[in-house]
């Protein structure tokens, strides 16, 4: 154990944020803060690193270990450039390097006793130096740069010169560099673009330390962590196995939970009802028993109802306005920024109804076409041409159309008076601002909020072609979730920016891909993309059809692919249906009736099964809360006492989860 959190408690004013919060990391584990915005993910990360002292509760770091954090928000003012900023990292390095150049030097005119000092001591840095990894250090520092979506052009910019994004993954660059036994992470992932979260998946996934990140992005949470710690209401839960494991897991242990107060509360209510009947009989013997019953009754530890989840609720709202079949038409279009040139030749035609995601690197010009659609930026050449009764929302990432001295409920009911406050609240609910939540200044909220109010407005207006930059960008999970369902059901069209991999598959019925200064087009989500990319990419690039009708052949069949998997697979659906269907009109009575007790065995089996997961995960679960307790970590005998009991916990479980799958299907 590298790292532990034993009953953390934060209140600020009268809000309780944290409540006895308490978790370990191991060494080199990869673990996850998850949370709703608000939930207390960054105080918690900041308690850790000393920065905000907790009303109660020890944070331990094992000792000679060291801690690193990168914060949402940098404020990184410095004259050095991009390169020499992270060059300062390896300072240590580098004069390491200065003393054994000056001593090979040395050694030249060195002889006798001298000299074996000299050599003694060359011997002792130049292993040391070694150990460091210090020949490759120039190596590693252009890997970082690279990695993190810098170009060597950019590697001598003035880091006060840069944007917020590219100073936070300046500060992410020195972080990783620094090398620290545990990296501590708040949304490391908001200003990097897919090929940059790539490849920090795979230098996180291969860091010889620990890790431990606040982060909204499900995909990558998938790839990179084994650990699940969430903040639900104050309170700490844990889980084993990366952000689908946990979903799987809680939606299972939520559903058990919900069961057991449901029945309680039937059994209550019944054990009552009969109370009552028997007292209504008003004789000796059956009041004694009505009172048995009630102190029996009045001993039963009644179950808390499980909190409610927000990710039932759904946005469904229409455009006022049909616009034509033909939405947006573009036709050799071209852009350059001085001497950089992004895109030319550009033919781009979108239907009504569609839902096209935009990906690419950063600076290659997302962003900029979808302002030149939305006329804010004009084109060097070619035309875009909107359809009729085209009526466009644009949501940009900085909200600029938000007035900071209103209230959450002014902002709306001002910019839509025909509502009712009614209509208004309901709304503010479905991207969860409720009670007096309404009533915040739009200036107070965080960045997240502000998005939130934003997309509100978005969906009340007339518009029925979203275009949408970065849309989840401090968005929690449950916040996306809400976004993907409204988008899903919405019936006129979206054209977006994202690099949110998992938002993109749920919600794109096509993906446009900026690279080498032209759009691949995909005919499905990125599943679908991921899967064709590297044939996209291979026919683009050759020669012998780039540019000839084999290459929109390629296309073409790409999307008649997505087409054909479809039909397949409702083929065999109608066909295993059809078979069902026959096979059940052949069973006799007999058989009927076997089936029948066959399903009810099943069913006794698999709430048996839920019983016993339940009682083992929430003893693994005091499990965790004891080990992180100073007098068990300390006590070598109980605390192999215990994680014994762990292991054998884990085994059952997963010997438990198999048979639940096999039931529950």
């Amino acid at each position: 154990m590298i790292l532990s959190c034993s009953h953390i408690s934060k209140a600020l004013g009268t809000d309780q944020i944290l409540s006895e919060v308490s978790f370990h990391i191991e060494d080199q584990e990869k673990a996850a803060i998850v949370g709703i915005n608000g939930a207390g993910k960054s105080t918690l990360l900041k308690i850790i690193v000393g920065e905000l002292n907790a009303d109660t509760g020890e944070v331990v770091l094992s000792k000679g270990k060291t801690l690193g954090y990168l914060a949402q928000h940098q404020d990184l003012d410095s004259a050095k450039t991009i390169y020499e900023e992270l060059k300062e990292v390896k300072r240590p390095i580098i004069e390491m390097e200065q003393q054994i150049r000056s001593l090979e030097l040395s050694m030249q005119h060195a002889s006798g006793e001298e000299l074996e000092q000299l050599l003694s001591s060359y011997s002792r840095l130049n292993h040391t130096f070694e150990l460091e990894n210090g020949y490759a250090w120039k190596s590693e520092l252009t890997g970082v740069l690279k990695g993190l979506g810098f170009t060597e052009e950019e590697f001598s910019k003035e880091v006060s010169t840069l944007s917020g994004g590219q100073k936070t993954r300046v500060s992410l660059g020195k972080l990783l560099l620094s090398k620290p036994d545990v990296i501590l992470l708040d949304e490391p992932t908001n200003h990097l673009d897919m090929e940059s979260i790539s490849w920090l998946e795979n230098y996180l996934l291969n860091y010889n330390g620990a890790v431990v990140i606040v982060a909204h992005d499900r995909y990558f949470l998938n790839r990179v962590v084994t650990k699940i710690v969430e903040l639900e209401q104050g309170h700490c839960s844990v889980y084993q196995g990366n952000y689908t494991a946990y979903s799987e897991k809680k939606a299972m242990i939520r559903a058990a939970q919900m069961k057991a107060y449901l029945n309680q509360q039937q059994e209550i209510r019944h054990q009552e009802e009969v109370i009552a009947k028997l007292k209504s009989f008003n004789r000796e013997k059956s009041i004694k028993r009505a009172e048995s019953r009630e102190k029996m009754l009045s001993k039963i530890q009644v179950l808390d109802k499980p909190a409610e989840v927000n990710d039932e609720m759904h946005i469904s709202l229409e455009p006022n306005i049909v616009s034509g079949n033909d939405v947006l038409t573009i036709r050799d279009l071209a852009k350059s920024f001085g001497s950089q040139k992004l895109f030319s030749q550009v033919d781009i035609d979108i239907k009504r109804g569609e839902r096209v995601a935009v990906i690419g690197n950063n600076g290659t010009g997302k962003t900029t076409l979808l302002k030149m659609i939305n006329a804010m930026v004009p084109s060097d050449s070619g035309t875009i041409t909107l359809g009729s009764k085209v009526h466009i929302g644009y949501y940009d990432q900085e909200h600029h159309v938000l007035h900071m001295e209103k209230t959450v409920f002014e902002e709306v009911s001002d910019a839509y008076p025909n509502l009712t406050n009614t209509q208004v609240r309901n709304i503010l609910a479905a991207f969860l601002f409720t009670g007096d939540d309404v009533f915040k200044r739009i200036s107070d909220l965080s960045g997240g909020e502000r998005g939130r109010v934003s997309l509100a407005k978005l969906m009340l207006s007339e518009a029925n072609f979203l275009i949408l930059d970065e849309p989840t960008n401090h968005l929690d999970i449950t916040s996306k979730e809400i976004l993907e369902d409204a988008l899903r059901h919405y019936t006129g069209t979206v054209l977006y920016v994202s690099h949110d991999r998992y938002f993109i598959n749920q919600t794109a019925t096509r993906i446009l891909e900026l690279t080498g200064q032209t759009f691949l087009n995909y005919i499905g989500n990125y599943d679908y993309y991921l899967e064709k990319r590297e044939l996209m990419n291979q026919l683009y690039t050759d020669p012998s059809v780039s540019g000839s009708s084999g290459f929109s052949g390629a296309v073409a069949a790409a999307g008649r692919g997505s087409s054909t998997s479809d039909s397949s697979a409702a083929a065999k659906y109608a066909a295993a249906s059809s078979a069902s269907l026959q096979s059940e009109n052949k069973m006799d009575w007999k058989a009927q009736k076997e089936e029948q007790a066959r399903i009810r065995k099943r069913q006794n089996d698999l709430k048996k099964t839920e019983e016993e997961i339940l009682r083992l995960e929430t003893r693994d679960g005091e499990i965790d809360q004891l080990l992180s307790q100073e007098e068990i970590y300390t006590d070598v005998s109980r605390l192999m006492e215990l994680n014994q009991e762990k292991e054998s916990i884990q085994s059952s479980l997963e010997e438990l989860y198999e048979k639940w799958e096999e039931l529950a299907d």
